[in-house]
């Protein structure tokens, strides 16, 4: 449910890109390539699409280049499965962000962040405030907030493996429904396309 001819469109012109735009340009050796060498790229380099579909959920924008079916368009013996499809598409865009790779996600950044915080403040009450006495009471206090840390970047990462894995789930089922849905003449697919990002405009 990624439309490539927009994620080629956005790589060649959109700066957010700009980064996969340089890689691009390193792989068909020259700049500015043209939209459709960047698609046979896109499809010979599948990194390529990884790092476009990272960018966009690092800054909450979908990957799911789809828009939900508007319910009072299509047939009686449609509407069921197309509410179906509403809700799986709705319940992908809430679980998205979960298919990133943790090790590269803002949570473990906000965690590293805040601990650098707790260590560069147990030097600061130290140092600073002559706290020579207590520092071994601080330095547990500290050695505790890595404990605690760690516990709960562990427990995020279950959180992302397991909703991941039902964000993929999910994204089966609905791909099927979307087919079975043209399939029954109750909708065009190119009709729902998000041929351009709102973000981007």
């Amino acid at each position: 449910m990624i439309h490539l001819e927009r994620v080629a469109d956005e790589i060649q012109n959109v700066g957010l890109y700009d980064l996969v735009l340089q890689d691009v340009e390193k792989i068909a050796g020259k700049t500015k390539p043209p939209k459709d060498e960047i698609l046979e790229i896109i499809h010979t380099h599948p990194q390529i699409l990884e790092d476009y579909k990272q960018i966009n959920l690092e800054y909450n924008i979908s990957n799911l280049h789809i828009r939900p079916i508007d319910i009072d368009s299509v047939s009686p013996s449609c509407k069921e499965e197309a509410r179906a499809f509403n809700e799986n598409l709705r319940q992908l865009k809430e679980i998205e962000k979960y298919t990133l790779d943790f090790e590269q996600s803002s949570t473990l950044v906000i965690i590293f962040s805040i601990e650098f915080f707790v260590l560069f403040s147990v030097q600061y009450f130290i140092v600073l405030l002559n706290l020579k006495d207590w520092q071994w009471w601080i330095y547990t206090l500290f050695a505790l907030s890595v404990l605690f840390a760690w516990l709960y970047a562990k427990k995020v990462r279950k959180l992302y493996e397991k909703n991941s894995k039902i964000f993929y789930e999910k994204y089966a089922q609905t791909q099927a429904l979307l087919t079975k849905l043209e399939q029954k003449g109750c909708i065009r697919k190119e009709d729902l396309i998000v041929k351009e990002c709102e973000e981007h405009v």
